[in-house]
């Protein structure tokens, strides 16, 4: 049974008296308006609540949570289909043809008046969809766009020949108006489409949702809805070689004809039919690329992408399609950002840019100094003004011993006890066992070791300076953490356990890296630094994604809203990180950030 809802937002603008015309008139009045993802299946609707709640041309919210806008019949080209439902408008506005019979040759007679259709045109945005002014522009575009098309296709039915279309459209000389609307999305949303009603879990580039009851005496055809992934349509114009609004133009031609009738599935003869149809159209309006099905044969790799296992990871370069979840992401350094080989990997240096160029701030949380962090993400061209990281960005460093705010400014500061330091720096001495004093952006120790040259060539930290003694040490500066450097054995079997018992309450023993024992004051952590940032910023918990992999993470990913661990990481930090990534030579933090970000 086909269902059939009422039609939408139709009272906004009465029809206009008919008039003596020839030619096509453009009558631009719009209603702007934003709508909410859809529960698909829900079959009632209150309609004249929402119209009520409209008034043009400023932009409003338009919640249809409770409203029944998809279902009915599916056709598809790989990943092209057509369904049956309606959808409420963005851009709204009559526009007004006289119907002719272009194809025929006529003499030239008396002027007649002859009767005006409105073409009741609405442009939607699905809310999901952010303000991105390209493709506000465009859905300016399709305003004029879909009515040009709508009439050049209605005056090609009238009088042809097609072997294998629907013919239940055929003169629309006996309506008074006729109705389309165009939506905008995501990949996410035609996916939940596609995936309810054809049980097929894939993004796809065009719907045609069919709301036309054949045999049903009504003054308006309403022709249904064409719903088009602008992000499925984006990575196809660059693959094409053409731009996004010729590629959006191709899938509306595609979807309008599916609604007239035609279908490329039933036949090959369907299909070439249906191909020429589309090419005759795009010629005729002067728009660039070729038709959908003939694009489909050209490409024959991407005839089998539905295949694909679905997904819920966005791709590269599609996060201005998405909305973002959160304010801030806050990430560790080394095994987080950082692969096996102490670097930032293209691939996660994009993900950087890409999700801070979407206005989500990335802040930096690690053992690591200021100094090196910004060493590491100046070779990857992320340092700076407009990078992620500057003299001017907050972050928290030296596990939440430094604390940088608003324009940079310090805003915490904590010292190790010096008893623990001379403590710790004696038993360097004596056990020569390496030990690196970490004094903001400076590095002590006490004796050269081979050992000690990685912490400026593997990790990027500051030279280390070799002081004399135990006590030119101390009155050097003030040192906020100590870090041993041994094998991952021996920190196991012989340091940990000596230093937790050691330092009693006046220090905390923590481990981010294997082979590495840091000693920092009691009472503070990387947890701690990320919680004082986060009231100075005005930033709720709520607000915030965290990504990190060592057990020195545990209370920032406690701490977040979403907490991912990589798979490289500790068990305690993967104990409570509310999803496991993947590792970091894996780009775990570009793929989590493509995955739960957005």
């Amino acid at each position: 049974m086909l269902l059939r809802l009422p039609t939408l937002l139709r009272t906004l603008h009465p029809p206009s008296p008919s008039s003596a015309t020839q030619m096509a008139r453009y009558i631009p009045r719009a209603t702007l308006i934003s709508i909410t993802p859809l529960p698909i299946r829900q079959t009632t609707a209150s309609f004249p609540a929402l119209i009520h709640s409209i008034s043009p041309p400023e932009m409003h919210r338009f919640n249809t949570s409770k409203t029944s806008l998809f279902g009915r019949r599916f056709h598809s080209l790989c990943g092209h289909e057509r369904i049956r439902a309606a959808r409420p408008p963005l851009l709204r506005g009559p526009i007004f043809f006289s119907q002719r019979e272009y194809r025929k040759v006529r003499r030239r007679a008396a002027k007649s008046k002859e009767k005006d259709i409105e073409l009741d045109v609405s442009i939607c945005i699905e809310e999901g969809l952010p303000d991105d002014p390209e493709v506000l522009s465009i859905a300016e575009l399709l305003r004029l766009n879909v009515p040009m098309a709508m009439k050049l296709a209605f005056d090609g039915l009238k009088g042809s020949v097609y072997k294998t279309r629907d013919n239940s459209i055929n003169d629309v000389g006996g309506f008074e108006s006729i109705e389309l609307s165009v939506l905008l999305c995501n990949d996410e949303f035609i996916r939940k489409l596609n995936k309810e009603w054809r049980n097929e879990d894939h993004a796809t580039d065009v719907l045609s949702l069919s709301q036309h009851v054949p045999n049903l005496k009504l003054p308006i055809l309403m022709l249904g809805d064409i719903v088009i992934s602008v992000e499925t349509a984006a990575r196809q114009a660059e693959e094409r070689g053409h731009t996004l609004i010729d590629e959006i133009r191709v899938l509306m031609i595609h979807g309008l004809l599916h609604l007239l009738g035609f279908d490329h599935e039933i036949s090959e003869e369907a299909e070439v039919e249906m191909e020429k149809e589309e090419e005759l159209l795009l010629k005729s309006l002067g728009w660039k690329g070729k038709g959908l099905i003939q694009s489909a044969h050209d490409a024959e790799t991407q005839t089998n992408s539905h295949e694909e296992k679905p997904d819920d990871r966005k791709r590269e370069g599609s996060l201005r399609f998405y909305k973002p979840k959160f304010k801030c992401i806050f990430c560790d350094m080394d095994g987080t950002l950082l692969n096996s080989k102490s670097q930032i990997s293209l691939t996660t240096a994009k993900a950087l840019k890409e999700v801070s160029s979407r206005g989500v701030r990335v802040v930096i949380a690690t053992g690591k100094s200021r100094s090196a962090v910004m060493k590491i993400f100046k070779e990857v061209e992320l340092a700076g003004e407009d990078g992620i990281v500057s003299e001017f960005s907050p972050g928290v460093f030296l596990q939440g011993l430094l604390v940088y705010g608003r324009q940079g400014r310090e805003i915490f500061r904590k010292n190790l006890d010096t008893s623990v330091c001379r403590e710790a720096c004696l038993y360097s001495c004596e056990n020569k066992v390496p030990l690196i004093a970490f004094s903001k952006d400076r590095c002590f120790s006490l004796f050269e070791h081979p050992l000690l040259d990685s912490v400026h060539t593997l990790y990027n930290e500051p030279k280390v300076e070799i002081m004399p003694s135990v006590e030119h040490l101390l009155a050097e500066a003030d040192i906020q953490k100590v870090l041993f450097m041994e094998t991952p054995e021996v920190v196991a079997t012989t340091l940990r356990p000596y230093w937790s018992q050691a330092t009693g309450d006046r220090a905390t023993v923590v481990q981010a890296v294997e082979g590495h024992l840091e000693i920092v004051p009691a009472g503070t952590s990387k947890g701690s630094g990320v919680n004082m940032l986060l009231d100075h910023l005005g930033i709720t918990r709520n607000q915030i994604m965290a990504i990190g992999d060592g057990e020195n993470d545990v209370e920032m990913l406690e701490l977040a809203s979403l907490g991912v661990a990589l798979s490289n990481g500790s068990e305690k930090t993967k104990a409570v990180a509310n999803a496991i990534g993947a590792s970091n030579d894996e780009d775990g933090a570009a793929d989590a950030i493509y995955r739960y970000a957005f």
